[in-house]
């Protein structure tokens, strides 16, 4: 696994020292060595890479990277140009449609999102082909957990997007009184009409940072050029 160079990395340096960690890393090689994982070794921390601590403003929690070819890159809901843009990332964008009339563009590569400030954060990094949830219980979220538990405690404003139980599950450990949460059901096909659709996320996300000064995010994702 390549390192985290960034200001991230002395924050959750703790973790590399723990025996979880040292279980994860030792497993994950094996898993590189022997097996089909995404996203590729070298895109693991992509969340991390480019969404810098310092500049976090919103997070936006996942469950595991997607597990068919050329999908993950690292961000989570994310995938990279090209590919189909899978069902809940289309609910997402029809409701920043509703919410800020936004278009829905022709990719799903959410880069733009990351640089701005939003952390797209999966609980699980990697992967195994074709197997869904196959690094679930392996260390991941003892990891992903230390990394919100670092955001909790900054002395800054921030944004969590809590979407479907699992990622509603982490609100126990955000009680940052600077801190907004805010908790919708998941925008999968199954559940987006449950109360994902009309949440008012992203439009409740940018009133809070420009109420705190800060710049509110171009949630716009641009249509990619079929030249």
């Amino acid at each position: 696994m390549p390192p985290i160079t960034n200001d991230w990395a002395d924050a959750l340096r703790p973790e590399y020292k723990k025996e979880y960690y040292k279980k994860l890393f030792d497993f994950i090689g094996s898993e590189y060595r022997n097996e089909v994982i995404y996203p590729p070794g070298d895109e693991i921390f992509n969340a991390f890479h480019l969404t810098p601590l310092s500049k976090v403003k919103v997070v936006i929690i996942g469950q595991d990277p997607y597990h068919e070819p050329g999908q993950a890159h690292g961000l989570s809901f994310s995938v990279k140009p090209g590919i189909d843009i899978p069902p809940s990332l289309l609910n997402i964008y029809k409701e920043l449609q509703d919410e800020l009339g936004c278009y829905i563009p022709d990719n799903g590569y959410l880069v733009k999102w990351a640089e701005q400030g939003v952390l797209l954060l999966n609980a699980v990094l990697t992967v195994r082909a074709h197997r869904a949830a196959s690094h679930r219980g392996r260390g991941w979220e003892n990891f992903t957990d230390a990394a919100i538990r670092v955001l909790n405690e900054m002395d800054r404003p921030i944004v969590y997007l809590l979407w479907g139980s699992f990622a509603r599950s982490k609100a126990s450990m955000l009680n940052n009184s600077k801190q907004l949460v805010l908790e919708a059901p998941h925008p999968s096909p199954l559940s987006a009409y449950r109360g994902f659709f009309g949440c008012g996320h992203f439009k409740r996300a940018n009133e809070f940072l420009s109420e705190n000064g800060l710049q509110p995010i171009d949630w716009q994702i641009e249509n990619i050029s079929r030249k």
